[in-house]
């Protein structure tokens, strides 16, 4: 991989990590199209890093209120004493399913799975879906109903939209995406879903990141240019994907996800008809 190889990565990985249309189908597609090699789940799991900081650096007074929050329940002996650290427990609670799958379909994520066939599959079906969950809030607003915010998410919607989250774990689903859509299937309004949607991401991307971190610290630092490319990939995932973070919750105050779901369904058919043509190897 040369500089601008990594320095190009990164930036795609900071501009669709937010945006409901897969940042892992992207660093999939992209290499593929231009002729490079497969980055590799590990090399997107480490840049995550960047748009972790980023989430971070966004909702770090948020992140703050809740981690003070559950440290105080924890000495006070009332885990579930505030909002705040309810938040914070529901957070860990809706990580548990893509820990689990993570850990059971490791080899498949990494390998079978990165195939383009599922990627096109995945951008196309999860844009249907998408489209159903918007149908579903549209109806709902043209009957004069209210949309959840915040503070009304419990643990059934952790839950499932933690468990929406595990689908994740196939490139071109799209994190974002998957979860955003689990939580306008819940009437979260479509700003309340991507702010939870952030938040919920934190632990799992973190866990991520470290592991392929451990696991391929080796290779990462066996030559100078393999650490400068790790380095600024990850530096331009943090700064594009701070300003993806502002303008996803900005645009979906008045707008709608249905500029992404047609994004996706255009990649996804162009992607499968390049494979079946023999354009692309899958």
């Amino acid at each position: 991989m040369t500089l601008i190889e990594a320095a190009l990565l990164g930036i795609v990985q900071g501009l669709t990590e937010f945006l409901p249309i897969s940042s892992s189908a992207h660093l999939r597609i992209i290499p593929a199209l231009a002729g490079w090699d497969d980055p590799g789940a590990p090399f997107t799991a480490i840049v995550q890093i960047g748009t972790l900081v980023a989430v971070l650096f966004y909702f770090r007074r948020d992140i703050v209120a809740i981690s003070r929050a559950v440290i105080e329940g924890m000495v006070k002996r009332k885990p579930l004493g505030s909002a705040e650290s309810k938040m914070g427990w529901m957070i860990a609670a809706g990580t548990l399913p893509i820990v689990v799958f993570g850990l059971l379909f490791k080899t498949e994520i990494e390998t079978s799975l990165r195939s383009l066939y599922w990627v096109s599959g995945a951008l196309i079906c999860l844009a249907l879906i998408l489209s159903l969950a918007e149908g579903k809030i549209k109806n709902r607003l043209q009957k004069g109903l209210s949309l959840k915010s915040m503070k009304d998410i419990g643990w059934k919607e952790a839950l499932l939209i933690g468990l929406a989250q595990s689908i994740a774990l196939i490139p071109g689903s799209s994190r974002s995406g998957v979860t955003i859509t689990g939580g306008l299937f819940l009437n979260l309004s479509r700003e309340a879903a991507a702010r939870f949607s952030f938040l919920l991401s934190l632990p799992s991307v973190f866990a991520a990141a470290i592991l392929q971190l451990y696991k391929t610290w080796g290779s990462i630092t066996a030559s100078s240019d393999s650490a400068t490319n790790i380095v600024v990939a990850t530096c331009a995932a943090g700064i594009v994907g701070y300003a993806s973070i502002a303008f996803l919750l900005n645009y979906l105050k008045e707008h709608s996800t249905t500029i992404f779901i047609a994004y996706r369904l255009v990649a996804g058919v162009a992607v499968l008809y390049l494979v079946v043509t023999g354009v692309l190897q899958p």
